[in-house]
């Protein structure tokens, strides 16, 4: 994919990032300390050992305390694209950009991205690198921003440019859904690819705490056509206002909703369960329904 194609200014994400780690607050990292935890909690229904792991745009690192020894988990490298956050990581530790991440072929037993691969150029390609390098049996578990995330922000800023100027800028980042993230595991070669969605609701005392705590997580605008000025004042003023006034409770505090996909997925092999071919069931369902006569 051409730098004019994509879709993500990646210089521009790994900069946020930067700031991100420069001012990092347990305020700042909440969601990603939640969204961590859910992924955690999949790998509890899992029996299988995975030897070596690789966390993928790990930030901080904060979630080696939970995998390292979970599920067998021997060795674990943390990578992230800021070199600021890969520094704070504990043990083996490395930067990499998600969109190409740097695994040989078949070389580990698990690979975790706790909400990273959202701000990826090229998806597909990521998602078969991830899947190349995983050995036989090796699972990808992943959590990513999707298509519903702060739908409130992205209309009352639509209402409010649109009002203000006459015309709409890209300034909230495209996103995939379930149906395409399903869609795009199964174009990568995994076997039994599972996507859900868990809907995080998190209130702010106003919208503009909401848009401090997004500059504060490295959250904000990175579409590679953005426009290169800050939002005009009196736009972000309309914006919170109309924020305020649609979803605002009686205390003045609203809510912005994190729409997180959670991706499983695994490196085919011959053990697992394989959908059987139409007309392979072995029972037959006119013995289970009974004649019906």
């Amino acid at each position: 994919m051409s730098e004019s194609q994509a879709p993500f200014d990646r210089r521009a994400v790994r900069l946020h990032r930067a700031r991100a780690a420069a001012r990092a607050t347990e305020a700042s990292e909440g969601l990603f300390r939640e969204v961590g935890l859910r992924l955690l909690d999949r790998l509890d229904d899992i029996t299988r050992r995975f030897p070596v792991a690789v966390e993928l745009g790990a930030r901080d690192g904060a979630l080696r305390e939970g995998l390292a020894g979970r599920n067998g988990v021997a060795f674990l490298a943390q990578a992230d694209l800021s070199e600021s956050f890969a520094r704070r990581c504990r043990g083996p530790r490395f930067v990499a950009d998600e969109d190409l991440p740097p695994l040989g072929p078949h070389s580990v037993d698990l690979v975790v991205s706790n909400l990273a691969l959202h701000w990826v150029n090229d998806l597909p390609g990521c998602l078969s690198q991830i899947r190349r390098s995983l050995r036989p049996d090796g699972l990808f578990l992943a959590a990513l921003l999707g298509d519903k995330t702060l739908n409130e922000l992205r209309t009352v800023l639509a209402d409010a440019e649109i009002a203000a100027t006459g015309g709409l800028s890209p300034r909230l980042s495209p996103m995939v859904d379930v149906r395409d993230a399903g869609a795009l595991l199964q174009r990568a070669g995994f076997a039994l690819p599972v996507v859900d969605v868990d809907r995080i609701d998190v209130s702010y005392r106003d919208p503009l705490a909401l848009m401090r705590d997004l500059r504060g997580m490295g959250e904000t605008n990175a579409v590679a056509a953005r426009p290169r000025r800050m939002a005009r004042r009196d736009v972000l003023l309309a914006a919170a206002a109309l924020y305020a006034e649609r979803h605002g409770d009686g205390e003045g505090r609203v809510p912005a909703t994190f729409d997180v996909l959670f991706l499983t997925a695994w490196s085919p092999h011959g053990s697992q369960q394989r959908p059987l071919r139409p007309g392979g069931g072995q029972v037959s369902l006119a013995k289970v329904l009974g004649d019906g006569r």
